[in-house]
């Protein structure tokens, strides 16, 4: 878990419909110890610019997400703002105000980031499958921490209403269609499967923590809607339902056989 100031950048990371994460401008801006949109604002296109000098597209890196607001005696104005992945983040760290702490900082995170978002890239489905699935049971310690916090005693119905919302079914049902053993759902799900369970697992509990939820049958509630809402993305992208994706090997066996490989090369190189 990131300690220290780069545990901001991690606390208003956000994640699509699709799992992927973005940051947004106005709450960076905070972070990074601007105080004025205007400032900040033109470090945004300055860091622009260094994207189009490295032959990218901008719009596929600073999502436009400004919109109309009232500011006040019927008076309604353009409040900008966008989306940024982490390149983008990385880009501005970088053509930000060097004397700022928060600047350094920011570099150094952004940084360290995107060389481990680009070996997660290059790792085979196999290692891609291991890595989501020590992520989802990361997460799901947060969320079942924050759901503590929230007054949550009855953790089994909590966690099924999540899978409820999600597969359409309680867990027990998935378990049968799917021709898995009992508590081993997540160990035999396939990359596309952990994605959406990380979706599921993460927005809910930031939906805990920021609307300050509490008791059993609101937290309960939460997660299926957040569940059923993920489901619902996933229908309206044309992806397969979650109950319909076939079971993998367990991922013990998975992790097994990497490692088996990764001896047999080593032994090859004479190492």
């Amino acid at each position: 878990m990131p300690m220290g100031p780069s545990k901001d950048f991690e606390s208003i990371k956000k994640l699509d419909e699709n799992g992927v994460e973005y940051w947004k401008a106005r709450e960076l801006m905070a972070v990074l110890g601007y105080s004025t949109w205007r400032r900040f604002e033109d470090v945004i296109i300055k860091a622009k610019q260094a994207c189009v000098n490295s032959r990218q597209f901008p719009q596929d890196h600073f999502a436009d997400i400004g919109k109309m607001t009232q500011i006040g005696h019927g008076i309604v104005r353009r409040l900008d703002d966008y989306k940024l992945d982490r390149y983008a983040c990385y880009l501005i760290a970088q053509n930000g105000d060097s004397t700022k702490k928060e600047i350094a900082t920011a570099q150094t995170y952004f940084a360290v980031q995107t060389r481990r978002q680009e070996m997660f890239d290059g790792l085979p489905d196999a290692e891609r499958r291991i890595q989501l699935r020590s992520d989802v049971a990361d997460k799901n310690k947060k969320l079942f921490s924050t759901a503590r916090l929230s007054g949550v005693s009855n953790f089994g119905l909590f966690n099924d209403a999540g899978y409820t919302g999600l597969y359409g079914m309680p867990s027990k049902e998935i378990e049968i269609k799917k021709s898995i053993p009992k508590g081993e759902l997540l160990d035999h799900a396939g990359s596309e499967e952990l994605g959406a369970n990380l979706f599921r697992i993460t927005q809910t509990e930031a939906k805990l923590r920021r609307e300050n939820i509490k008791g059993d049958l609101d937290s309960r509630r939460t997660h299926f809607d957040v569940g059923k809402k993920v489901r619902q993305t996933m229908k309206e992208l044309g992806s397969e339902m979650p109950e319909n994706l076939k079971p993998e090997k367990h991922i013990k066996a998975l992790k097994r056989e990497v490692r088996a490989v990764g001896i047999g090369k080593m032994k090859m190189l004479g190492k």
